[in-house]
């Protein structure tokens, strides 16, 4: 288990806080995480590859240890082109991307900009098949609907320590529930809850209705470059059910799946079985 060096740079003028693991010169795995976490989500992860991998997790603007610039644009977009200039400005010039949450979207953008940089997607809760969004997406669904501030305030009651708890533990049993750190909602909620933090938060969430459109542009980028991808699921997701992970083969039936008894954030209860699939796929396809 390699250490992990926690690291800052600036992006276009934006502090920046990222966590790295492994050789400077090994492949290089890129994980951007997803809502409401940081970079902390991948903080096991990142020394378990570090022996023959270069782990790379930035905290996105507005999360974890990054700056909250007023400029910023706290979009799909916005956040889609930071990551780009993110890997540009570390001269990260090809990589894996593990693709989870919200990070899955900005992920496959960044992959779909230069499809010849990517050696490889590792694909976690991550989804692009609207048929199969789950039964938790109604709230936001009658938002995308009708896009009204009444809606967009009914959103940020989500945005709190509580509705961080529930992101977070979402619909594990109670065996698996226990193993999640509360650390995770805590440390989550003590940074979004300080200055304008929770209002970027709110945006992001309100934005999330404009990802729709690219489903099928990100469908088409899997028939036309079928990456080496691994798909790894958490079965106990409301947002993402365990169909959303085998919609993935209407496109790249070659995908590697494995649908484990975890939930959305698998790494906080099935860390080992992820590691040890995620070695031999890099191991296969990145060595």
């Amino acid at each position: 288990m390699s250490a992990v060096r926690h690291c800052r740079v600036s992006v276009d003028g934006i502090d920046t806080f990222y966590r790295e693991a492994g050789p400077p010169d090994a492949p290089i795995v890129l994980l951007p995480h997803g809502y409401p976490s940081s970079s902390f989500e991948f903080r096991a992860l990142l020394p378990a590859l570090a022996d023959r991998w270069r782990t790379v997790a930035p905290d996105l603007p507005g999360f974890g240890y990054s700056a909250a610039p007023a400029g910023f644009s706290y979009t799909f977009d916005g956040y889609s082109e930071f990551l780009r200039r993110f890997t540009e400005v570390l001269d990260l010039r090809e990589y894996v991307i593990y693709l989870h949450d919200y990070g899955s979207q900005f992920g496959l953008r960044l992959a779909m900009a230069a499809p010849e940089r990517v050696r490889g997607l590792v694909i976690q809760n991550g989804d692009i098949y609207e048929d199969q969004h789950g039964p938790k997406y109604a709230p936001l669904k009658q938002f995308w609907n009708n896009p009204t501030d009444e809606g967009k305030a009914a959103l940020a009651a989500a945005v709190s320590e509580s509705g961080f708890r529930d992101e977070f533990l979402g619909e594990l049993p109670e065996h698996l529930a226990a193993q999640v750190s509360p650390d995770l909602w805590t440390l989550s909620w003590a940074v979004a809850g300080t200055g304008d933090r929770r209002s970027h938060l709110v945006d992001l969430l309100a934005d999330q209705r404009h990802t729709v459109p690219w489903f099928p542009r990100q469908q088409q980028y899997l028939r036309d470059h079928h990456p080496p991808t691994l798909i790894v699921w958490g079965r106990h997701d409301a947002y993402m059910p365990e169909g959303a992970a085998r919609a993935y083969h209407r496109d790249h039936p070659a995908a590697e799946l494995h649908l484990l008894d975890g939930g959305h954030w698998l790494l906080e209860t099935h860390l080992t079985e992820v590691v040890a699939l995620l070695r031999k796929f890099l191991s296969d396809n990145h060595s």
